[in-house]
């Protein structure tokens, strides 16, 4: 990346996997952070904490005061079986903590130049066979419901003199955090095999990416709108699951069929299957048009970089 100039940052939610990841780079850089949350994060953090309730803008408000940027990355998790209190909790988790940073950001009398807004590329739903640029429709479910919702909210609650800037984003593959743990814990018991039909697309993004991404939002100019936020070339499940077998060394993957998955997510796991049942191609035009050089591109090669990753640190 060029060289840039950022002091202060709030991190709006930051205590997860990608806040903590985006801290910490801007910690290196020589930046000033806050995190904004409802809970400490466990262990070592990065940046100071705030206590935050997700939804309103009492008690941390004067945080954004002179700030550079505010990235609100706040958010029910989706991994968890779909019931009505935690559908409901998802949404309002989004929508209620975006309203919460606006109303923070009036009472600002220097606010943030940029809100860097989390979004979700699952806002295209499910489509089997189409490719999804940022001009693409929302699609139908839960999913694209919730993200439309939220970029709503942010167009309703960000003032005009604030840069806005909206990061649909896809499957982050990290060495501690998302899913790919647990993809690569199961690959080394052998059960690394395709996910039910195997043809559900996975779009996917190393994290140094999505951490070079947000750092762009930040300090260029020009970013402003949605930005698909996923690697350019978007693979299946089938062939997802073949990488990372390669980059463990794995000859063998017993393959998960769409029956056992469900099964194994209501009475085990408590989790969502249809998030390994179903996918999106997407495309990051926006990226791509406006010159972002992408540090991986090629899956192989990203899923050694993270495993090497994983094995340093133990």
């Amino acid at each position: 990346m060029t060289e840039i100039n950022i002091n202060r940052v709030i991190i709006a939610g930051g205590t997860g996997f990608l806040g903590q990841a985006l801290a910490r780079r801007l910690t290196d850089l020589g930046a000033s952070v806050t995190v904004v949350a409802r809970h400490r994060p466990k262990g070592k953090y990065f940046g100071t904490w705030a206590g935050w309730d997700g939804r309103t803008a009492e008690g941390w408000a004067h945080s954004l005061e002179g700030a550079d940027a505010v990235v609100n990355l706040a958010g029910r998790s989706v991994d968890c079986r779909k019931t009505p209190d935690r559908c409901d909790e998802i949404l309002r988790s989004r929508v209620d903590s975006v309203h919460a940073v606006g109303e923070a950001l009036t009472q600002c009398t220097s606010p943030p130049r940029v809100w860097v807004q989390a979004s979700t590329a699952h806002i295209y739903g499910d489509p089997v066979d189409a490719i999804c640029d940022e001009q693409a429709p929302s699609g139908y479910g839960l999913a694209p419901f919730v993200g439309t919702r939220w970029e709503a909210e942010l167009d309703q609650a960000c003032p005009a003199d604030v840069r806005k800037v909206v990061l649909r984003t896809s499957f982050v593959l990290g060495k501690t955090g998302g899913a790919f743990p647990v993809l690569a814990r199961l690959a080394w018991l052998g059960l690394g095999g395709k996910l039910g039909s195997g043809k559900q697309w996975i779009s996917w993004l190393h994290i140094d990416d999505m951490v070079n991404i947000l750092l762009r939002s930040i300090s260029e100019q020009t970013m402003q709108g949605v930005y698909n936020v996923t690697a350019p070339h978007a693979v299946t499940n089938a062939s997802f699951m073949a990488a990372l077998r390669r980059a463990l060394n794995m000859p063998l993957g017993l393959p998960s069929p769409g029956w056992l998955i469900r099964l194994g997510a209501a009475t085990l796991i408590d989790t969502d299957p249809e998030l390994a049942l179903y996918g999106r191609r997407i495309v990051p035009a926006r990226l791509l048009r406006e010159g972002y050089v992408f540090a991986h591109t090629d899956l192989d090669k990203a899923l050694a970089d993270l495993i090497a990753k994983q094995r340093q640190a133990a």
